[in-house]
Parts: C-alpha cells; structure tokens; sequence
C-alpha cells in the first residue's frame, strides 16, 4: 500500500496520518525501520467512534489507550507493520522527537507540540514501523512562522512563562477557580492557537484528556 492507500485505511476508523519521516541509527525506531508514520484521531469523528466502543463502555481505566492499542495492532497486521505506542510502561517512546522528525509538528513558544492542522491539540495515538519506504508528502511550513503567538498569555496563572511547565500550578488553578474554563473545554492555552481553533475537536473530549490529567 502507498501513503494515500494508508491513509484511506486508517480513517475507517476515524485514525489519520500526522506525519512520517525515514530514520536515521540515532532515532530510537526498531532496527528494520526505513518508514515511520506517526497516527493521531481524525477529528470531529474519531470521539463519537471512540465512545461507541466497548473500552469506553466498559469504563476500564485507560479507556482510549485500550482502544488504541486493539485498532492499531490490527491495522498492524492488515499492514505488515510494527505497532508502537507513546502509553505503556517505561522506558516510554520518544513521539515527541519523532514527531518533530516528522516536520509537520514542531515545538511552539509554549514548548508544547504543534502540528500543521491540529495546532497544539496533536495527539498520538501510535506509530507504525514499516521495513520498506514509502513515500511521504512535503511537509507545509511551521505555522507559527507567522503567528502572533497568543499561546504565550493564554494561561491565566501562567504555567508556561518559564521553559519548565509548572503542572501543578495549572492543576491548582483548574480544580479551583478555573477562570477560563480548562477542564471543561480545554487547555487556555491550547484553545488559543489559531491552528487549533480551526481544528474540530470536540470539547468533550478536551474534557477528557484534562479529567486524566488531574488524576495524574
């Protein structure tokens, strides 16, 4: 299968292609990768898919990866391709590096992730490693090349003013006053790319993401 023939695949379960790149020995990939594609939701319709299913349903407690997981290993099958994931236990994947690799995401003035379309609610899902190359489209150019970068002053307690982010900060601010509404409809800081305002997550799934981000 080539790039659009993946892709095509990948969507039937609401799963998209947010980038690939081919490795060098210093990558961290398995050692017979000469391709890896980095998978993330195809939004607005991966929540609703994700939602009917029965890891959802069973109400476990890392739902989504679960859900990963089983998807992606068969897509993996399907694809002769190695599954790998950013969850699990450690050592952890470097995506992060990964998918800068892949020149579609880079680090923003936040120094979290942005990607080309997603803006900074990218999100990996998995990776598929593939021992042949395929070919790979040209990457389109950093959109905050010509940000005005209201990400910056976003988080009303400033958790990203320093090159550390101050979680906790952020955490005692959220589960109090939340003066910008974080837990329900997501990241400030987030929310205020313009990238990501164009992306159609649903905000009950930001919700989800923030809620596992209190228990942490």
């Amino acid at each position: 299968m080539d790039y659009v023939e993946i892709e095509a695949l990948l969507n039937t379960k609401h799963l998209t292609i947010l980038g690939g790149f081919y490795p060098d020995a210093d990558d961290d990939t398995p050692t017979d990768c000469k391709t890896l594609i980095l998978l993330g939701p195809r939004e607005p319709y991966f929540w609703k898919a994700f939602k009917n299913s029965t890891e959802y349903q069973r109400d476990q407690t890392d739902p989504l990866d679960e859900w990963s997981r089983q998807v992606i290993i068969k897509f993996a099958l399907h694809l002769n391709a190695t599954p790998l994931f950013p969850f699990g236990k450690a050592p952890y994947l470097p995506f992060y590096k990964w998918a800068l690799r892949t020149q579609r995401s880079h680090e923003s003035p936040i120094k979290l992730l942005v990607h080309d379309k997603a803006g900074l609610f990218v999100s990996f899902r998995g990776a598929l490693s593939f021992n042949k190359k395929i070919e790979l489209p040209k990457p389109p150019p950093n959109p905050c090349n010509k940000c005005s970068e209201p990400c910056l002053n976003a988080c009303p307690v400033s958790a990203f003013a320093s090159d550390n982010y101050h979680s906790e900060l952020c955490k005692t601010h959220i589960m109090g006053k939340d003066s910008k509404n974080c837990v329900d409809s997501g990241c400030a800081a987030r929310r205020a790319c313009p990238v990501s305002k164009s992306f159609p997550r649903l905000p009950e799934q930001s919700a989800f993401h923030m809620n596992a981000f209190l228990k942490l």
